[in-house]
This record gives C-alpha cells, sequence and structure tokens, in this order.
C-alpha cells in the first residue's frame, strides 16, 4: 500500500481546516504557510477537495476555505478516495499484471485466483478502517489514535469473523 504526496499533502490540507476554531475559513497562503506547501499545490489541492464538496469556498476579504461538513462527517476513506486511486487492488489490477504472453489478454489465473482473494480482502479491510476513521478523530494525540485503532469495534475485520464462524 502506497499513500502519495497528494493524498498526504490533501489530507494534511483538510486536518488543517478540522482545526480551525469554529470553522474559520483559511486563506490558500495560510494553509501553504501552515503545512509548509507551495502557494500553487495547495491552489490544485483545494480545486480537487471543492470539486468533491469536501471543502468550501467563500470569496471577499475574510473569505478563503473551510470544510463543507463537520470533521466527524468526514472519514479518512472519504478523502483519501478523492485524493487519489484505490489504495489496494482495483478491478483492473489483473488485466495490468498478466504476464509476458497473456492468453487472451487477460492472466492465466482469471478463472480461480486465490490470491486476487488475498488482495480483495486486504483492499476491503484496509478501506473498512479508513472509513471507520473521521477527521475528528485524526486531530487527537498519536496515542490516542493508536488505542482507538486497537479497539475491536473500531476495526473490526472481516476475515477475522469468517474465520471464527467456520468459513
Amino acid at each position: 500500500m502506497k499513500i502519495t504526496a497528494q493524498e498526504e499533502y490533501g489530507l494534511r490540507c483538510l486536518l488543517r481546516l478540522a482545526r480551525e476554531p469554529d470553522g474559520d475559513p483559511l486563506t490558500i497562503p495560510e494553509i501553504a504557510a501552515a503545512e509548509r506547501l507551495s502557494v500553487p499545490y495547495v491552489a490544485k489541492l483545494m480545486h480537487i477537495l471543492r470539486q468533491a464538496d469536501l471543502v468550501d469556498r467563500n470569496r471577499g476579504g475574510t473569505g478563503g476555505y473551510r470544510l463543507a461538513r463537520p470533521a466527524d462527517e468526514v472519514s479518512l476513506g472519504e478523502a483519501l478516495a478523492v485524493l487519489g486511486e484505490p489504495l489496494f487492488v482495483d478491478p483492473g489490477y489483473c488485466d495490468r499484471h498478466h504476464g509476458t504472453e497473456p492468453t487472451e489478454g487477460s492472466c492465466v489465473h482469471t478463472t480461480d485466483c486465490a490470491v486476487r482473494a488475498v488482495w480483495r480482502s486486504l483492499g476491503d479491510m484496509i478501506a473498512g478502517v479508513l472509513h471507520r476513521v473521521s477527521l475528528a478523530e485524526l486531530l487527537a494525540p498519536e496515542s490516542a489514535m493508536e488505542k482507538l485503532l486497537r479497539t475491536p469495534s473500531r476495526v473490526s475485520l472481516p476475515l477475522s469473523a469468517a474465520m471464527e464462524n467456520g468459513n
């Protein structure tokens, strides 16, 4: 699993907005200075986040950007999905990793692939955890987040439940 620079920095911009008391707007230069990013890059990120309705823009002297919804209503998974590609196996994965001499343009294991099942399960687990964590929770100290992520009800994994049931 790889997190791109766009995903990391976009998330940092969202968290910067989430930290603002009373949802006060921040300008692009203010966000850029606070996160030590370039103004053009923050402008690009804000455009992406605005198109996805994660941030709102106010024009004028007191203008700037603010979260479009409360931080506890925006999940980490939603933010990362807007900022980048699927974090794990996407539907076209097998088409891109078919080997040097594909049979009819596909992998020789397309009909029965246990490896693909593992990748898909891992992707589902990761997505499940990411969608259970909100921006508001990410404002907590690292130790609090570690404790939260160790709470079974917060990160219940489908695979462990299936194994307990004998599937």
